[in-house]
């Protein structure tokens, strides 16, 4: 079991990154989705989640209208497209697969919002 997070990198306040989630060993489509994210000394947020039924969707309040979660199930892939990026969301984004007593993370992507 294995999820892979790519596209981070640098952005200018303002700018677009889409974080891709790759999952292998599980169907993201029968799992809670989510991305978590972590800043420097401070704790691990919730981001964004997809439900495994009806693409239910939940959201940050600071990131509400800027960041949307979705899932491609055909690529067994999970992604977090995010707009109007600011420098406090510079963070390590990391994705989550979780079905009842499974719990699967990866390794986390760096996001770096800066001029």
């Amino acid at each position: 079991v294995q999820l892979v997070e790519s596209g981070g990198g640098l952005v200018q306040p303002g700018g677009s990154l889409r974080l891709s989630c790759t999952a292998s060993g599980f169907t993201v489509s029968s799992y809670v989705m989510s991305w978590y994210r972590q800043a420097p000394g401070k704790e691990r947020e919730l981001v964004a989640r997809i439900r495994d039924l009806g693409n239910n969707t939940n959201y940050a309040d600071s990131v509400k209208g800027r960041f949307t979660i979705s899932r491609d199930n055909a690529k067994n892939t999970v992604y977090l497209q995010m707009n109007s990026l600011k420098p406090e969301d510079t963070a390590v984004y990391s994705c989550n697969g979780r079905l009842y007593l499974y719990n699967y993370w990866g390794q986390g992507t760096q996001v770096t919002v800066s001029s």
